[in-house]
């Protein structure tokens, strides 16, 4: 697999390629206005992008949510890149920068198994890197997306 990871600071470059990669996904970004946030907030935020034989094929964004804890804020890969290994790498490099920011948990918020195929693909994917459930909140976010929050735990500062 010939995967490259790059932290991209320019403001205007994240906004590209989130907008490029989010909204060839509406499956799971269907909700111009949520989509719009996602992409508006990550130029703010800490950002990975991946390249898959020099295309872009994906990107993940960190956000604090605690002294402790980090959250995947938004996480995209293309739908020609998925189970290449593009959203593995991403999760590598998401982790090992939260390590290095001195995080020592991750949390992550999708919907709840049970309820959409591409939610049901999301859920097994984070389980696959490691992350337990921990808490689901039926009316987070709508009665129909029930927010299942996982977490791991990253390791000691």
């Amino acid at each position: 697999m010939k995967t490259k990871i790059i932290e991209i600071q320019d403001k205007k470059i994240k906004e590209e390629i989130a907008t490029e990669i989010l909204y060839d996904l509406p499956e799971w970004f269907g909700l111009p206005d949520s989509t719009r946030t996602y992409i508006e907030e990550s130029k703010n935020l800490p950002f990975i992008a991946c390249y898959f034989e020099e295309r872009l094929a994906g990107f993940i964004v960190l956000k604090e949510t605690g002294q402790e804890c980090s959250e995947i804020f938004v996480m995209g890969v293309l739908k020609e890149f998925h189970k290449k290994g593009v959203g593995k790498a991403l999760n590598r490099a998401y982790e090992n920068l939260a390590r290095e920011m001195g995080y020592i948990y991750s949390q992550v918020k999708t919907v709840q198994s049970g309820h959409y195929r591409e939610y049901d693909i999301t859920n097994e994917f984070y389980r696959a890197m490691g992350y337990s459930e921990l808490e689901c909140f039926p009316d987070m976010w709508d009665e129909w997306n029930p927010c299942q929050i996982y977490v791991k735990y990253l390791g000691k500062r």
